[in-house]
Formats: C-alpha cells, sequence, structure tokens
C-alpha cells in the first residue's frame, strides 16, 4: 500500500511540474463553485504574465478545491487559498514568483495574488470587493502595488453573500492553517463559506 501512495505522489509531482512549466492561453476563464454559488473569474496573461501562468496552474492542478476563504471584508478584500494539505501548501509556498509591474487599476472585482514582501506571490489570492487604488501604488518591502490578473465577470454577488463574521481575524493566523488545514478553521472560526472547486471553462 505505502508504494502505490508514493508511486501516486511522484506521479502527482510530477504533473504538476510539468504544470507549473506551461505557458496560460492570453486569457481564460475559472468557474469557482462555492458554498454560496458560483462566480467566473476571467484571466488576461498580458497583465501579468507569471502571475497568470501559476493561476492557470495552480486551477489546473486542483489546488484550490475545498480551500475556505478565510478573510471576508466586504469593504475591502476577500482572500483565499490555503488548501486542506500540508505539503501542498509548502510545496507552492516556496515556488514563489518575482515580481511584476502593476498594469491594472484595482476596480471593483479585480483579482491579485497576494503577498507579504518583495518576490512572494505563490498560491494565495483576492478579490476586490470595492475600488482599492491604493493597491495599485501601496510600497511594502520596497515592492509597489499587487499586480491584478484578472476579474470577476459574473456571480459578484455571490461574493457578497459569504460569511464575513470573522473579517480579517484569521490573517494573522495564516502559519496554523498551513499546518492544520481545515480542522484548524474548522474548530475556531466555524461557519466559513469555503471554495468546492475551481475549474477552467470555456
Amino acid at each position: 500500500m505505502r508504494v502505490i501512495l508514493l508511486l501516486v505522489g511522484l506521479i502527482n509531482l510530477t504533473w504538476i511540474t510539468e504544470a507549473c512549466a506551461q505557458k496560460s492561453p492570453l486569457s481564460f476563464k475559472i468557474l469557482f463553485n462555492t458554498t454560496k454559488g458560483n462566480y467566473i473569474v476571467e484571466a488576461y496573461r498580458n497583465w501579468s504574465p507569471l502571475a497568470v501562468d501559476r493561476l492557470y496552474a495552480l486551477v489546473q492542478s486542483g489546488y484550490y478545491q475545498n480551500n475556505y476563504i478565510f478573510r471576508v471584508e466586504k469593504d475591502y478584500v476577500i482572500q483565499f487559498g490555503i488548501t486542506d494539505n500540508v505539503k501542498t501548501n509548502f510545496y507552492w509556498d516556496k515556488k514563489s514568483l518575482p515580481d511584476e509591474p502593476v498594469m491594472q487599476k484595482h476596480k471593483k472585482g479585480i483579482v491579485a495574488f497576494a503577498r507579504s514582501g518583495k518576490n512572494s506571490r505563490s498560491a494565495q489570492l483576492f478579490v476586490d470587493m470595492v475600488d482599492n487604488p491604493k493597491l495599485d501604488t501601496t510600497m511594502r518591502e520596497q515592492v509597489h502595488g499587487y499586480p491584478p490578473i484578472g476579474k470577476v465577470i459574473k456571480g459578484f454577488d455571490v461574493l457578497m453573500k459569504l460569511n464575513g463574521k470573522y473579517k480579517k481575524q484569521i490573517l494573522p493566523l495564516q502559519d496554523s492553517v498551513y499546518l492544520h488545514g481545515n480542522k484548524y478553521l474548522d474548530i475556531n472560526y466555524p461557519g466559513l463559506d469555503k471554495i468546492i472547486r475551481a475549474i477552467i471553462i470555456r
């Protein structure tokens, strides 16, 4: 049994590595199926090529399946992108992306990768719930702004229905979520909405 599990793990890792090397289409749509309904994001490679390639690989690998939306500030942003699998979390966290310039404005519905400093974008996404012009130029660790990668083109009303009880309380506790997965959130922050799955659609 262990040999079979190891083999499956190697196959999955190989598949993910190959997906990372792929370039995304110039644009593509992603259907996010959540506990409150569906919304659709359209991504544009020319906005932030490295990040959009990463988004394409993550969705293709099933990364956003069973992801809690752990930050819901309806007057600012929502945020997600930590899986229930510790190995997967740390695999992608080590593959952070080089920074890219901000090419678009942060308007309501814009999607971008979260970051903590230089060259730190990896897997977490946020969606602007309102116009957020400060995110175009905010300086953090000598890096300007958060490069948009796409926008919500359908189902924004679904995002407005997400459970916002905890707002940004979980933000400083992300290490615990990385280490313990959804169990930590289930016990300490019950009632959060989640992304059931995310798939590429035509």
